[in-house]
């Protein structure tokens, strides 16, 4: 993700959730140094993900796919470079939070190792004041060779 990428991120994020970032998050994001990738097909973002690391934990802070583009597989493929990416920096583990509202996200995370060991009450902003959110974790092992 680039500067120039961020009007294209926006969008996406505000067609995708009903409580967007601001572009000034993800600007903001940037200038902390997150790992910031997008997925781009035939030209166009169609996905991006947002991802801290320190102390040997990571974060995976925002993960989103266009709406005309759920269903394709373009989610794993975030999930699993945000997650090369905690690798790169020697991180032992990952963290997320998601709304329980959103079982999709939730059987992805759960399918690649993800496991819920927790809730944050009140987290996230809701229609009718606020939801709570799954944090969820998953242990980097070494790779075996």
């Amino acid at each position: 993700m680039q500067p120039d990428d961020l009007d294209q991120v926006a969008a996406i994020e505000a067609a995708a959730y009903e409580f967007p970032w601001s572009r000034a998050i993800f600007h903001d994001c940037l200038r902390a140094g997150y790992e910031c990738c997008v997925l781009v097909r035939e030209g166009a973002i169609v996905g991006y993900g947002v991802l801290s690391s320190g102390a040997n934990e990571a974060h995976i802070l925002n993960i989103c796919v266009a709406p005309l583009e759920q269903g394709n597989g373009h989610g794993r493929r975030l999930v699993k470079r945000l997650l090369d990416f905690a690798r790169w920096h020697r991180c032992e583990r990952v963290f997320l939070e998601v709304r329980p509202s959103n079982p999709h996200a939730i059987a992805l995370y759960e399918s690649m190792g993800f496991n819920e060991f927790g809730r944050r009450p009140n987290y996230y902003p809701a229609k009718k004041g606020r939801e709570d959110a799954l944090v969820m974790a998953m242990e980097l092992l070494e790779p075996e060779g």
